[in-house]
């Protein structure tokens, strides 16, 4: 499984650890991701997802599951997440 947010699409970073004497050497810096469960308010279900803690930070700051979908792009979200905003748009097209 790749260390990427499947909400934000954050990934991995490369750059340098700098010695004393400043010699420089490749490192990766990864994203800090959690398995989380989301609950969707408009669907009544959760879901499970690999996401960073920024985010999730993002995701709360949007009021929930739902309203980050929906503003979010589709470059960015994975499969999984871009299965469950099309299912998402069904149901709040459905309820208007």
């Amino acid at each position: 499984m790749s260390r990427i947010c499947e909400l934000t699409g954050k990934g991995r970073q490369v750059g340098h650890n700098v010695s004393h004497a400043n010699n420089k050497t490749k490192r990766v810096f990864l994203p800090n991701l959690q398995n989380v469960t989301l609950m969707s308010e408009k669907l009544d279900r959760s879901f499970r997802f690999r996401v960073s803690t920024h985010g999730l930070r993002s995701v709360e700051h949007n009021g929930g599951l739902d309203n980050w979908l929906l503003k979010a792009g589709d470059e960015a979200l994975s499969t999984r997440a871009l299965k469950v905003k099309r299912e998402l748009k069904k149901a709040v097209t459905a309820a208007a």
